[in-house]
């Protein structure tokens, strides 16, 4: 992965950040360029405007292309929007042979079958995470590659969404001149750039508050446990803070962010704050004890429903990591405080710095509102890792069914043409999300087509 070029795009309510990196010798990102714009076309995590998001994300991508020197093609996005869904189920799959180990492939063979479970009408599998395993009477196994076994068993958190909303997301990028090279879940690209690994081994709740949601990611014991997208964010602060005050939305948004704070017993002295007015009207003098109390109450309303989510997750008493705020609204003044107050849990608020090399000039502006595009970043370096070990395994299962002391006479056939065999599939339109997975699907029925043809051809000499 060093040297290559990884392009993350966040399409969110208020900006689009597109985020230009590397990874370097250490194996931290190295931020080339970023480029941010207006976000015009989306509302709470979702298009309704598809003009307007090419054009947004056009002017993010050519500024983080003209920073970083870099001709972008292919970017990682993410997708949030209260459209997202979360459910468990159960995968089993039954070994022929005790005496082989547990391999990569049979991880993917399950989640090949989670992937074909029925969901929700005009839904579609996102991922399909899976969370810990049972091998035949062992519980609680994180990793069972190398062992044995003949019944395994495995928990998945399977995230859904609009097949609508997400092919959108894909119809934007593609007006833009971009492919899609992986979609991922926004609270998990935050997560990735924000937690650290002995959190998420302890027990923690990423809550990241954007324009239109507030998404949440609980792990415990390193393993995803729980995901939940709220139809709330920082704009409804900014409106709030317009109808309370009887300013305009520009305005509104001022002081929300320059004069704002989360708590009120933080305003030492109630000052004023003068507002432009209307055309021939005087200015408009807004209170900061007001507009505290504006903020604190849509926030404290945020909060309990994140609370509640924590609470219906069955981990409340389990995070010892606690809370970790991250997104524009954990820019709040004295946000920290508020959450310790009103859910009782410590509160620390999360920037992308702890896995960005600081050698570079564009980590000063590494600020929350950025977790979710360097995390974009994070989770391509994993999947390519990933990928990468899957292939190996591949590689290795058709060099067992290829070469085989025991059989003879077998036909000639080059490896380069087997794999080809293999791995063949017909991907005409199929939404592009979904390429990545049907191959893998693809690769694992023909796999196993491949090796009963030997099978058969020449079991006598097989045994």
């Amino acid at each position: 992965m060093k040297n290559e070029i990884i392009v993350g795009l966040d399409i969110g309510t208020t900006k689009i950040a597109c985020i230009v990196g590397r990874y370097d010798e250490h194996g931290k990102v190295e931020i080339l360029g970023i480029g941010k714009s207006e976000s015009v076309g989306v509302q709470r995590g979702v298009v309704v405007n598809i003009n307007h998001t090419v054009d947004s994300i056009k002017r993010a991508v050519a500024q983080a292309s003209e920073k970083s020197n870099v001709d972008i093609k292919i970017v990682n996005v993410g997708i949030a929007g209260q459209h997202i869904r979360s459910t468990q189920h159960q995968a089993t799959r039954t070994r022929s042979s005790s005496e082989d180990e547990i391999s990569q492939l049979d991880i993917e063979m399950m989640t090949a079958d989670i992937r074909r479970i029925p969901v929700q009408p005009g839904e579609s599998i996102i991922h399909a995470l899976p969370q810990d395993f049972t091998i035949d009477l062992e519980t609680g196994i994180k990793d069972p590659v190398g062992m044995a076994g003949v019944r395994m068993k495995a928990n998945y958190h399977v995230i859904t969404g609009q097949i609508s909303q997400i092919n959108n997301i894909y119809r934007c990028v593609r007006k833009a001149g971009l492919e899609v090279a992986n979609l991922t879940l926004e609270p998990l690209a935050s997560s990735a750039s924000v937690l650290t690994d002995e959190e998420m081994e302890a027990g923690v709740a990423l809550i990241d508050i954007g324009g239109g949601t507030t998404d949440i990611a609980i792990f415990h014991e390193g393993i995803i446990r729980h995901t939940a997208v709220i139809p709330f964010g920082g704009n409804i602060i900014t409106e709030d803070i317009r109808n309370g005050c009887f300013i305009l939305p520009k305005y509104a948004e001022v002081l929300k962010v320059n004069h704002g704070f989360a708590l009120e017993e933080a305003v030492k002295q109630n000052s004023v704050i003068a507002i432009p007015g209307l055309a021939g009207h005087p200015k408009r003098e807004i209170s900061t004890l007001r507009l505290t109390q504006i903020i604190q109450a849509r926030m404290e309303e945020i909060l309990d429903y994140v609370h509640s989510e924590i609470v219906s997750s069955g981990y409340s008493k389990q995070l010892i990591g606690g809370i970790v705020m991250t997104g524009g609204g954990a820019q709040l003044r004295h946000m920290k405080q508020l959450v310790e107050y009103h859910t009782g849990m410590h509160c620390r608020i999360g920037s992308p710095n702890f896995h960005v090399s600081v050698s570079h000039d564009e980590t000063t502006k590494l600020t929350p509102i950025l977790s979710t595009g360097v995390g974009l970043l994070m989770t391509y370096k994993n999947l390519e890792e990933h990928r990468n070990e899957f292939q190996e395994t591949i590689s290795e299962q058709v060099e067992d069914v290829l070469v085989q002391d025991e059989v003879a006479d077998v036909p000639a056939m080059q490896e380069e043409e087997v794999v080809e065999n293999v791995t063949q599939e017909v991907v005409a339109e199929t939404p592009h999300q979904q390429v990545e997975e049907k191959r893998g699907g693809m690769i694992l029925a023909n796999l196993n087509k491949l090796k009963k043809m030997f099978e058969n051809q020449f079991k006598d000499n097989i045994e």
